[in-house]
């Protein structure tokens, strides 16, 4: 497996527990309401198949499970399948850590490259993941998702337009 860098971290606390925070990231009936209408489909096992589904059953991203650690760690290799334009870009690692802190969970979101990405490139996770993460801590503290309009940068569109990989 290639070299991965860690280029996007994030952290959040959850009013919730590892066990709570580990179904949300693992399983459609959590993913569908704070992940933009995604069905999460993974296999339980190191070495399993993993994919974010779009509501019309296309698959968004495809990867494998690297790690299955429940309820600490997950990674997942994610390569994106659509938009069209993205199917260019090189698979990354996406890690989460599940941490008790206290009477809460920490949960730290990693984003792993093996190439130097443009930093236009890297905005899109760096502006999504914070949406989707904040979205999934309300789902578990409040029962209600966030409500968030989302589109990819400008500038991360253009930049994958031009990559010559």
């Amino acid at each position: 497996m290639a070299k991965f860098e860690p280029k996007t971290v994030y952290v959040t606390y959850i009013a919730s527990t590892p066990e709570k925070v580990w179904q949300a990231l693992t399983s459609s009936e959590f993913t569908r309401r704070y992940f933009w209408d995604r069905d999460i489909e993974l296999e339980p096992k190191r070495g399993g198949a993993f994919a974010l589904k779009l509501p019309d059953g296309r698959v968004n991203v495809r990867g494998k499970v690297i790690e299955w650690d429940p309820p600490r760690l997950l990674k997942i290799t994610w390569k994106v399948e659509w938009p069209e334009e993205f199917c260019k870009l090189p698979e990354c690692l996406v890690s989460y850590e599940v941490a008790q802190a206290g009477n809460a969970v920490r949960l730290t979101m990693t984003e792993s490259h093996s190439w130097n990405v443009p930093e236009a490139i890297l905005s899109g996770g760096r502006a999504g993941w914070p949406a989707i993460l904040c979205s999934l801590k309300s789902l578990l503290e409040t029962g209600n998702p966030l409500s968030i309009a989302m589109e990819p940068p400008r500038d991360m569109i253009e930049a994958i337009k031009r990559l010559q990989i």
